[in-house]
């Protein structure tokens, strides 16, 4: 079990980011385990950019590349849920005319 990917990619998750006991996953169905940590990995890019702006982030991936991936991810998410949730965004009309 030392090498296995089952451990490093879906018990350890599961157990340490979810608090899930040992006896719990092992109860579990896969598909369920599976769905769990999908469900944490969403929740996570859901919220990974929590109170950040566009100049922030700007200024930020000046330095760290990477998080210009992170923030398209995170924006990505947003409007995926925002549609299943019906919200829209306010729209502006104003010097229209």
């Amino acid at each position: 079990m030392i090498n296995a990917p089952e451990a490093v990619l879906l018990y350890i998750p599961l157990m340490k980011e979810l608090g899930l006991s040992w006896a719990e996953i092992k109860q579990m169905p896969r598909y369920e385990a599976e769905g769990l940590l999908a469900a944490y990995n969403e929740y996570m890019a859901f919220h990974a950019m929590d109170g950040y702006s566009d100049e922030e982030v700007s200024q930020l991936s000046k330095k760290k590349p990477q998080v210009r991936t992170t923030w398209h991810r995170y924006l990505e998410t947003r409007r995926k849920f925002d549609d299943m949730l019906g919200k829209k965004k306010n729209v502006s009309f104003e010097g229209i005319g």
